[in-house]
């Protein structure tokens, strides 16, 4: 690999399949969501890495971006679970994820989202276009009687960023966009019973600093100096929380965003109600194709 960099990001794909395949067997009935979390993210920073994005955990109808805080009292009852992983080793990213039938009821659907992964990834090549990668994706989900989620993507990796160009869509878009020998990319697809279309609903506990601004108050200065570290990646509230009180963080976060400082990640949940399941996988785009998240 002629890119120094795609060492680290080897390295961040390995941690994060290993850790995905650890989160995945936390997930059964009576577990509550924060404590598998916490030990997820334990185990990346044990296997000398750190959290690209904080770990999250979406049950039945939502899709992404749910995050517990502290105080989540969520416990885990015949829910379909979806895990999101995100690993970095110096700024270049794994991102993986997985879904879990403890309901019994949705298995083929998880197939669904899997097939889709797979079979995207059997095409994926430098000149390959977006639109094709969004075309079997859409084939595939459907095929088994599923929707993809349109309005959610795969996307680039980038260092210290999780989501940059291209956008890899989960539909057939027909972009002419082509893939690239070199490239790193997230295909992430969604299958849905619902309409295929998520929204943004409930409350934000995860949030990325957009500009760095200069506070009077002390504790949230210390606030934002702790933010800072995270280098622009994604953050939790309950990675604040554990440093300071829940209503320091809760007035700086509300200022910060007054400012215009940070950007809020609300939870995504299926416009219809539809169950959603996700799959995900980083790659090496090349003429010999390198699945990063593969245990």
């Amino acid at each position: 690999m002629d890119n120094p960099q795609h060492e680290n990001y080897v390295k961040s794909g390995k941690i994060a399949a290993s850790v995905r395949e650890y989160g995945r067997g936390l997930i059964r009935d009576g577990v509550s969501i924060l404590e598998i979390c916490r030990k997820v993210e334990d185990r990346i920073f044990e296997l000398d890495a750190m959290p690209a994005f904080p770990v999250q955990i979406s049950l039945d109808n939502v899709a992404a971006h749910y995050c517990p805080d502290s105080e989540d009292k969520t416990i885990l009852r015949e829910q379909l679970v979806s895990l999101d992983v995100g690993v970095h080793v110096d700024g270049c990213i794994g991102d993986t994820a997985v879904t879990v039938d403890l309901s019994g009821k949705y298995s083929e659907m998880i197939t669904a989202s899997d097939k889709a992964l797979e079979n995207a990834i059997k095409i994926i090549a430098p000149g390959v276009t977006l639109g094709e990668i969004g075309r079997e994706i859409e084939e595939t989900i459907k095929l088994f009687g599923y929707n993809p989620v349109r309005n959610l993507s795969g996307h680039g990796l980038g260092v210290f960023n999780v989501h940059t160009k291209p956008s890899i869509p989960n539909c057939d878009t027909r972009d002419r966009t082509q893939l690239s020998e070199g490239q790193i990319i997230a295909i992430e697809p969604f299958a849905t019973t619902g309409s295929g279309r998520v929204v943004e609903k409930g409350r934000p506990t995860v949030f990325s600093m957009s500009t760095s601004p200069s506070m009077r108050l002390a504790f949230v200065a210390d606030i934002v100096k702790k933010i800072e570290s995270y280098n622009g990646l994604p953050f939790t509230t309950r990675w604040l929380t554990e440093k300071f009180s829940v209503p320091q963080v809760e007035f700086a976060i509300t200022k910060l965003l007054q400012m215009g400082s940070l950007i809020a990640y609300p939870p995504l949940v299926e416009a219809s109600n539809g169950i959603v399941s996700q799959s995900e996988h980083s790659v090496l785009v090349g003429e010999k194709i390198r699945v990063l998240t593969e245990v």
